[in-house]
């Protein structure tokens, strides 16, 4: 995974510029959130890597619409590359770094909606398809939500350096509310953190501060943007899009359909 270096004590009106752009950036995804809710249906699309052509996602709710999962659209089907790493090693990364089926989830701590997702479907997708050697998930950090946001998907980054992101995952969203979009102070996630097995806590608050972790996380942000992803959580199957907190059953029809397509089957 490419990280921004620490910039230099002389460059800090250059990174003061690039804040304010990320800082622009983010308010034009906050704006198409906000647009999404007025129009009821959001459009989001992610553009291939190769060409000018664009494919639609689709009709998906944004993370602040209702959490019926009956009224959260599924994704036209329509391959987008350039999103798996297949990294060995990965902290950020489930399953197999050669598994046949690659998920790789888009998503914000503070976000109700990844949070069903992490709590409802994740556990059973694991069960059925991580274990068994078929499908791979890689996490995205995709703070939309402010800069608690921000926080905890650094806090998550600095679990990862000690080996403990998926415990943090699961005790942060085991945590979380079933609406809006609850604050996320240090304090609150040192005690999650502590909770999930991280040790060292004075390196897990060094970790959260740092330019790299900073750095890591926008960069996961900025990819998202360019893709045009838009609301959360949003998922990229072997390249078949799927947005919103989806029932299990439309996550298996995508993950059956990729295992059908993948090499070897």
């Amino acid at each position: 995974m490419s990280r921004k270096p620490a910039p230099r004590s002389d460059d800090r009106s250059e990174r003061d510029a690039a804040a304010a752009g990320l800082a622009d950036r983010r308010s034009i995804a906050l704006v198409a959130v906000v647009a999404a809710i007025v129009v009821v249906l959001g459009i989001v699309a992610l553009t291939r890597d190769t060409g000018d052509d664009a494919a639609v996602v689709g009709a998906g709710q944004t993370a602040t619409d209702t959490a019926d999962d009956s009224s959260t659209a599924s994704a036209a089907y329509g391959p987008v590359t350039g999103t798996e790493r297949r990294i060995d090693g990965d902290p950020l990364a489930l399953g197999r770094v050669d598994a046949p089926v690659v998920m790789v989830e888009y998503a914000d701590y503070r976000c109700p909606f990844c949070a069903k997702f992490a709590t409802d479907t994740l556990p059973e997708l694991t069960r059925r398809y991580v274990d068994t050697g078929l499908l791979r998930i890689e996490w995205r950090d995709f703070p939309i939500f402010g800069e608690d946001s921000e926080r905890a998907s650094r806090a998550g980054r600095a679990a990862a350096a000690q080996g403990r992101f998926w415990p943090f995952y699961r005790e942060l969203f085991g945590a979380a509310p079933p609406s809006g979009h609850p604050p996320m102070p240090l304090e609150k996630l040192e005690r999650l953190a502590r909770r999930a097995g991280v040790k060292d806590l004075a390196r897990f608050r060094r970790d959260v501060a740092a330019d790299e972790t900073h750095g890591a996380v926008e960069s996961d942000l900025e990819h998202g943007l360019a893709l045009g992803v838009n609301s959360t959580p949003a998922f990229v199957i072997n390249g078949f899009p799927l947005l919103g907190a989806q029932p299990l059953e439309a996550f298996v029809e995508v993950i059956e359909q990729a295992r059908g397509g993948a090499p070897g089957n």
